[in-house]
């Protein structure tokens, strides 16, 4: 009685009753409810009836496959899941992963293995990725076999990012681009991607692309800091002073707190000449006990230190150096340029790359019998060097640079040397070399080259002349040359013997003189090649080299410097070799 008395003061007073509103998600939270409490079948019979009022929700009918795996009917729950994917929804690609573990549970690997594989090739979310990858190995146990996966879609670019990556630091930039668009034309929002393909670009000197790329970056994420580093060296190498001042200003003020961000960040500021800072952040990195092993790091510090004038940090930071990484000389090197500057020699800013400078490289390797050690032609510092020298450098280091590539001699200098081979602004003098120098690595396929700004096709077996034909005894003096000279002279200089022997043909043509034994005749093109290069050398040397008498060698040098003008010639070369020696009387 007291009750209805209570009841009816709050209708009195103006309360609502709320009614139930029986939905699918009234339902679902019921089956959630019951799940929690282990009470399968009450959950079951709930995602039934929310089934009943959404039934064109896939979401729905793959809950209710979820409780019935839960219960142990496996079967069921898979024809649920079938359904789900060829008829209601085949873009919900998770239900491969479920009906996976449902074979798997009921001992039906093969089974297991088809969904699983094609779960991985179709899921692009990957969701499920660690769970299947954990799967994977134990059908592969269970099978006793690997499983044919092709590729795993939600990891679409990630693999083959990697392996570009890995390309870069061997400084194979031209293999690490071709992986690097691709994956940018087929992932605009890969911007890691994105920033290592605008950075190839810069290593190989193709500073337009690679400014266009990093704006592109820019354009996704305007605070990226990789891309905004990039941008101000960019920016720098245009010159464009007021664009780097605000850009400069910006990046002083940042401090990362990832060791990625502060190593980028730190090597940034100390190409755009903001040493100190440089030399800040470095000091920050080798306090880290990670980093504090690394030789580069050490060096990168002294030479901030160094460029920002602090000399006694510079000494003591690549003293560090040389203990950690005593073969490499580097730190000696750096260490001697030291002592010279406070004995009174004049300085000037160094650079950040872990590696001697180039001038000092080339010294090294031409004394070495062995040529360029294996570590120096993996190093990307190194070979970047090389590609920017190429594009940017002035005639005499381009000679150089094409040289350093026939040591390297991998696929990567050989695809730089054929793009060099079509560049119409560059001198036809270094494209012929560039062409010896490749046939020298045992590329034998035609080479397509731009000679006195036409395009040209170089055959096997060929020189650029102007010859209707090469006859087999030509080409045995030159072998018989080369052979002989390849040991003691470099490829320019084994190249000018071949454009000497080629223009002597040509300017003797058709009248060629009789090469019964072309061993005299190739000891005569040596002896020649060595004087153009001001090499010291007899005609009693050269024939005992090559089997044949003084007589025959100087028989033949006289022919060839008649129809030549070797004392031309010598001036010809010594202005490309000596132009930055002192002339001699």
């Amino acid at each position: 009685m007291k009750e209805k008395k209570r009841m009816a003061v709050n209708e009195g007073a103006g309360t609502k009753i709320i009614p139930i509103q029986w939905d699918a998600t009234f339902f679902f939270e019921r089956a959630v409810r019951s799940l929690d409490r282990y009470h399968y079948d009450k959950a079951l019979k709930y995602f039934r009836r929310a089934v009943e009022y959404e039934p064109e929700n896939p979401v729905n009918h793959c809950n209710m496959a979820g409780i019935m795996s839960e219960m142990g009917n496996y079967k069921e729950s898979n024809e649920i899941l079938k359904w789900i994917i060829e008829e209601l929804d085949p873009e919900m690609t998770e239900c491969h992963f479920y009906m996976a573990n449902n074979f798997a549970n009921m001992e039906m690997y093969e089974l297991a293995e088809q969904s699983l594989v094609q779960y991985l090739q179709e899921d692009a979310e990957g969701h499920y990725l660690d769970e299947a990858e954990e799967m994977m190995g134990l059908l592969q146990y269970e099978l006793e076999r690997p499983a044919p996966l092709k590729n795993i879609k939600s990891r679409q670019g990630m693999i083959e990012h990697d392996q570009a990556r890995s390309l870069l630091e061997e400084g194979k930039f031209t293999e690490a681009v071709r992986i690097l668009e691709e994956i940018a034309e087929q992932q605009p929002d890969f911007l890691a991607a994105r920033n290592n393909l605008a950075l190839a670009y810069y290593y190989m000197g193709l500073f337009e692309k690679a400014k266009t790329c990093i704006q592109g970056v820019l354009e996704h994420e305007p605070g990226n800091l990789h891309a905004l580093c990039n941008l101000a060296i960019f920016y720098q190498h245009e010159e464009d002073i007021e664009s780097l001042k605000g850009l400069t200003a910006l990046l002083v003020k940042t401090v990362p707190f990832h060791q990625e961000h502060a190593f980028k960040l730190a090597t940034t500021m100390g190409i755009l000449g903001e040493h100190d800072v440089a030399r800040r952040h470095f000091m920050r990195l080798i306090k880290d006990g990670e980093a504090q092993q690394d030789p580069c790091l050490h060096h990168y510090a002294a030479v901030a230190a160094f460029n920002s004038g602090r000399l006694n940090d510079a000494e003591r930071l690549w003293r560090g150096t040389m203990k950690l990484d005593p073969a490499s000389g580097v730190a000696h090197y750096y260490l001697e340029q030291l002592q010279l500057i406070r004995s009174g020699e004049a300085a000037s800013p160094l650079s950040y790359h872990y590696h001697l400078p180039f001038e000092e490289q080339f010294k090294l390797w031409e004394k070495s019998t062995d040529g360029m050690p294996d570590h120096l032609k993996r190093d990307p510092l190194v070979r970047s060097s090389f590609f920017w020298a190429l594009r940017h450098g002035d005639k005499h280091t381009k000679l150089q640079v094409i040289q350093a590539f026939g040591m390297i001699a991998d696929n990567e200098v050989k695809d730089v040397l054929r793009a060099f081979l079509l560049e119409p602004e560059e001198d036809d003098y270094l494209k012929k070399i560039a062409v010896f120098v490749l046939r020298t690595m045992g590329v034998q396929e035609p080479l397509q080259v731009v000679l006195e700004g036409k395009e040209t096709v170089i055959e096997p077996n060929r020189v650029p002349s102007r010859l209707p034909e090469w006859d087999d005894k030509w080409e045995a003096v030159a072998q018989a040359a080369i052979s002989r000279m390849s040991k003691h002279y470099d490829l320019v200089q084994q190249h000018d013997m071949m454009t000497l022997w080629v223009e002597f043909l040509t300017r003797v043509y058709p009248n060629v003189p009789k090469l019964a034994k072309p061993e005299g005749w190739a000891a005569a093109l040596e002896y020649l090649t060595a004087k153009m290069h001001r090499r010291a050398i007899s005609y009693h040397e050269v024939s005992l080299r090559y089997g044949t008498s003084i007589a025959t060698v100087s028989k033949h040098v006289k022919l060839i410097d008649e129809a030549c003008g070797i004392k031309e010639k010598m001036k010809s070369i010594n202005s490309v070799f000596f132009s930055q020696q002192p002339k001699e009387d």
